[in-house]
C-alpha cells in the first residue's frame, strides 16, 4: 500500500508535469508503506536549458529520472518505462523516440541508474543502499501512480542494451507486475564482461566472478509456467558481442512454448543507436498492442 503526501497545493495526478510552471518548480514528497516499513521519497522537478520539446528531469528517491509528457496522452493513457544502456544514452537525445512517442501520445518514464546493469544488486556507483531494481518497483511505480494515475500492468517496460536485458530480466522476475516488455539489443550474456574485466567496471563489486553473474542473467529467470503475455526482442545480426544472447533466448523460449515476437534479422549498424533509431517504431508499436490487449484483459 502506497500513501502519497504532497507538499504544496494538491493538483489533479494527470495535470502535474503537464504545467510548464509545475515543471519547473513542483517539490513534492512520495510516502511509501510497504509491509510496515515507511520510506520518502523527494521529487524535484526541473527542466534543462538543453532538453528536448515536452522532456523533464525529475529527482525521484535521490536519482535523476527523465520524464517524456506529450502534447496529447493517447485515450487509453499508456505509460512506457525505459531502462538505459551502459553508456547511459538518454532518448531525449534522439528525436525518432521522441516523435514515435509524441504520435503514439505516450508518457515515458526514465529512470538513470549508471551502471548498474538493473539488477537486484547493490551498485555502489548507483546507490549504496538501493538496487536498480528496487528503485524502478518501490519508487518509480509509485511516482507513476501518482502522477499520472496509472499502474501495473497497464505499464510496458522497455529497454536497450543494458536496459534491454533489464527489461527482460524484471519481466520475466515479475511478470504480473510487467506483462508487456521489449528489449532492443539486449546484452543478456553481460557475465561475459567479468572474463576480461575492464578497471573501475562496477560488475566487479557486484560479482564475485562470471558464473556468479551469470546465474544472475535474464534466460535463468524464464518460469516455464509464468512470463510476460506480450514480449519481444530485437537483435541486429552484426552485433557481434550480444547477437548470441539474443539468439539463445529465442531457442529458449521456443523450447519451452512460451509465446514471443522477435526480429533478429534487421541490419540496420550493428550496436547503438542506429540500430534503437530504426526499430523504434516498431517496438513501440508493439508495446502499445500489448497494453491494449492487457487493458482487455483488466476490463
Amino acid at each position: 500500500m502506497y500513501r502519497l503526501a504532497e507538499i504544496g497545493p494538491t493538483v489533479p495526478p494527470c495535470d502535474r508535469l503537464s504545467d510548464p510552471q509545475r515543471r519547473a518548480n513542483l517539490i513534492f514528497q512520495i510516502t511509501i508503506d510497504a509491509e510496515g516499513s515507511q520510506r520518502s521519497v523527494a521529487k524535484n522537478i526541473r527542466r534543462e536549458p538543453n532538453l528536448s520539446k515536452n522532456w523533464t528531469v525529475v529527482e525521484v528517491a535521490g536519482h535523476p529520472c527523465d520524464v517524456f509528457v506529450p502534447p496529447e496522452r493517447s485515450p487509453q493513457q499508456h505509460v512506457l518505462i525505459y531502462l538505459h544502456g551502459v553508456h547511459e544514452g538518454r532518448l531525449s537525445d534522439h528525436e525518432t523516440f521522441t516523435s514515435v512517442f509524441e504520435h503514439q501520445g505516450l508518457v515515458v518514464v526514465a529512470p538513470r541508474t549508471r551502471r548498474s546493469w538493473w539488477t537486484d544488486k547493490i551498485c555502489p556507483e548507483f546507490d549504496s543502499q538501493v538496487t536498480a531494481e528496487q528503485h524502478l518497483l518501490t519508487a518509480i511505480l509509485p511516482f507513476i501512480q501518482n502522477e499520472f494515475g496509472v499502474r501495473p500492468p497497464q505499464i510496458g517496460l522497455f529497454g536497450t542494451s543494458m536496459g534491454g536485458q533489464g527489461a527482460l530480466r524484471i519481466a520475466y522476475k515479475h511478470p504480473d507486475t510487467f506483462p508487456v516488455v521489449a528489449a532492443i539489443s539486449p546484452a543478456i550474456d553481460f557475465h561475459q564482461r567479468l572474463e576480461e574485466p575492464e578497471d573501475g567496471d562496477p560488475l566487479l563489486e557486484m560479482y564475485e566472478d562470471p558464473e556468479h553473474a551469470r546465474q544472475d542473467t535474464a534466460i535463468l529467470y524464464i518460469h516455464p509456467l509464468n512470463w510476460p503475455r506480450q514480449q519481444f526482442f530485437c537483435c541486429d545480426p552484426t552485433d557481434r558481442s550480444w547477437f548470441d544472447g539474443a539468439d539463445r533466448l529465442r531457442m529458449k523460449l521456443s523450447s519451452l512454448g512460451v509465446p514471443f515476437e522477435h526480429d533478429l534479422e534487421t541490419v540496420a549498424g550493428g550496436h547503438g543507436f542506429d540500430y534503437y533509431n530504426q526499430m523504434a517504431e516498431p517496438v513501440v508499436n508493439f508495446l502499445v498492442n500489448g497494453l491494449n490487449s492487457e487493458q482487455l484483459r483488466v476490463v
